[in-house]
C-alpha cells in the first residue's frame, strides 16, 4: 500500500506547490516575454515532474531545490524592476529589422533571421506587401513589432480632426521609472526642454514616473501620482 500512497502525496504536493507558484509570480512566466522567464518555465516542469513521479529522488532535497530556484527568480524580478541596466542583460532587447523602410540586412545575419522568416511574420500580421512597413522590431519574445507607412494607415476618427505631422518617429524614452534617460536626450529634447514641459503642467521632474515623445512628436508624461480616487484593481 505505501508504494501506492507515496507517489500519490508526492504528485498532491507538487500539485499544490505549482499552483501557489503560478498564482505568485505566473504572469511572468508564462508570458515567455524574456529568456530567464522562458528557461524558469521549464526548469520548473522539470523539478515538479520529478518530485511527482520519480521516487528514486529524495523529495526533501528536490524540493529545497525547487523552492530555491523559485526565490531565485524572484530576486531577480526585483532587482530587474530596480534597474534599466540589468533588465536589459536579464531580459535582452528588441533588434530593429526594418529602419524607414529599409532592410537592415546585419540585424537580421546576427539574429540568423531569413526573408522567409521576416515575410511569415509579416503575414501573420496580415501583411503581404514588404513595401507597406516603415519599422519592423523583433522582440525579445520572437514577436515581430510593426509600423506602417502613413499612406497605409489605417482612417481612424482621430484622422478627421487632427493635424499630424508629415513625419513620424518611433517613440522616445525620456524617463522611466522616475529617472532620466540620458542617452535618449537630443539637442531638440533636452533636460531643459524636459523641464520646462513638466512646469506648463504644473509639476516637477520628480513627480514623473514615465515620460515619452510619441511617434507623432508630442509628449506624454505620467505622474507617480495618478491623483484616482477608486483605481481599478484587476489582475
Amino acid at each position: 500500500m505505501d508504494g501506492v500512497l507515496i507517489p500519490i502525496v508526492r504528485t498532491i504536493i507538487s500539485f499544490i506547490l505549482l499552483i501557489v507558484v503560478t498564482l505568485a509570480i505566473g504572469k511572468h512566466i508564462n508570458s515567455h516575454k524574456n529568456h530567464y522567464s522562458f528557461a524558469l518555465s521549464i526548469t520548473i516542469g522539470s523539478f515538479i515532474a520529478n518530485m511527482g513521479f520519480d521516487s528514486k529522488l529524495d523529495f526533501s532535497e528536490t524540493l529545497i531545490s525547487f523552492i530555491v530556484l523559485v526565490l531565485l527568480f524572484y530576486l531577480l524580478l526585483v532587482l530587474s524592476s530596480k534597474s534599466r541596466f540589468l533588465r536589459k542583460w536579464l531580459s535582452g532587447r528588441p533588434t530593429v529589422l526594418i529602419e524607414n523602410g529599409k532592410i537592415l540586412e546585419q540585424n537580421m545575419k546576427k539574429l540568423k533571421f531569413t526573408m522567409d522568416d521576416l515575410n511569415q511574420h509579416l503575414r501573420e500580421l496580415r501583411v503581404f506587401d514588404i513595401n507597406e512597413i516603415e519599422y519592423a522590431l523583433l522582440e525579445v519574445s520572437g514577436v515581430l513589432s510593426i509600423k506602417k507607412k502613413d499612406r497605409f494607415l489605417s482612417l481612424t476618427k482621430g484622422d478627421m480632426n487632427v493635424n499630424t505631422s508629415p513625419s513620424t518617429l518611433i517613440p522616445i524614452e525620456l524617463m522611466m521609472e522616475g529617472k532620466i534617460i540620458q542617452k535618449n536626450l537630443t539637442s531638440t529634447y533636452t533636460l531643459a526642454w524636459l523641464e520646462s514641459e513638466a512646469k506648463k503642467r504644473g509639476i516637477e521632474l520628480n513627480d514623473i514616473y514615465y515620460a515619452v515623445i510619441n511617434s507623432n512628436g508630442s509628449l506624454f508624461i505620467d505622474q507617480f501620482e495618478d491623483h484616482i480616487l477608486s483605481p481599478t484593481d484587476m489582475e
